[in-house]
């Protein structure tokens, strides 16, 4: 398991809101081409998945609660478990767990990937703050 924790300058409730902006999270996850499913995310909602390089897959949220959000997201071979937490303070801790054949071959490129995250997450808060 990968954590990582950074102190986000955006409210939890801006934080949470781009957690749950499923259509969104490949404008700042690299790893996600596209995905297509319900506007609202909310607990059990599913989305078709496309990752690079092409692999087919689906994502569900299975925890969605005011400071704790959990994402489960697979294609053949790869499963992830992703938790992010946040505290009133703004402080996000991203924990991550890996499992498949094809996570094992793909580990050394996930070292870091939690700080990675959250520094895409800061910096879609930013964009977002920005364009308001």
């Amino acid at each position: 398991m990968e954590q990582a924790t950074e102190t986000i300058n955006a409210g939890p409730a801006a934080i949470r809101q781009v957690l749950l902006d499923a259509h969104a999270l490949p404008e700042w996850n690299e790893a996600f081409q596209a995905i297509d499913g319900p506007h609202t995310a909310d607990l059990g909602s599913q989305y078709a998945l496309r990752v690079r390089p092409g692999f087919a897959g689906e994502l569900h949220y299975t925890v969605v609660e005011p400071d704790r959000i959990q994402i489960i997201w697979q294609v053949p071979g790869f499963r992830e478990v992703g938790t992010w937490t946040i505290s009133p303070d703004s402080q996000v801790t991203h924990t991550f767990e890996q499992s498949g054949p094809l996570a094992t071959v793909l580990r050394p490129a996930y070292r870091n990937i939690a700080t990675i995250r959250l520094a895409r997450l800061a910096n879609r808060l930013r964009q977002l703050a920005h364009a308001a």
